[in-house]
């Protein structure tokens, strides 16, 4: 399984045509305490770079960008009563949804984990 990351803070870890994807433990940190996850809907068709969730915290909200276009196959709906998960597993359990990848070639265009390290050590 291959993790790739976005400018956004945006993860999505892929296993065959399927990708989960989530925060970066990063922007789980500059958010603060998450308070609220807005999932989107089982099927919905989301290209790559459109909204694909939100995330609220006490300090702010803040879209959740799709890394991959592709459709919603799975949400992780225990974050919505456990919206904290985010901020205890930001990269394991914190996962916000599961997609079916349309393209594969867009995740060329993500960071690997070495390449996002060196983004987020230089803001």
């Amino acid at each position: 399984m291959s993790v790739k990351f976005t400018e956004d803070h945006e993860w999505i870890s892929v296993d065959g045509d399927i990708g989960t994807v989530g925060i970066s433990p990063y922007a789980a940190g500059q958010l603060g305490d998450v308070v609220y996850v807005e999932l989107p809907d089982v099927g919905k068709e989301i290209a790559k770079g459109d909204e694909a969730a939100v995330v609220e915290s006490v300090k702010a909200a803040s879209e959740v960008y799709a890394p991959v276009g592709g459709e919603v196959t799975e949400v992780n709906a225990a974050l919505e009563d456990a919206p904290e998960t985010v901020n205890a597993s930001a990269d394991g359990e914190g996962w916000f949804l599961k997609m079916k990848i349309a393209d594969a070639s867009e995740l060329d265009s993500l960071m690997d984990e070495a390449a996002y390290k060196t983004y987020c050590d230089g803001l």
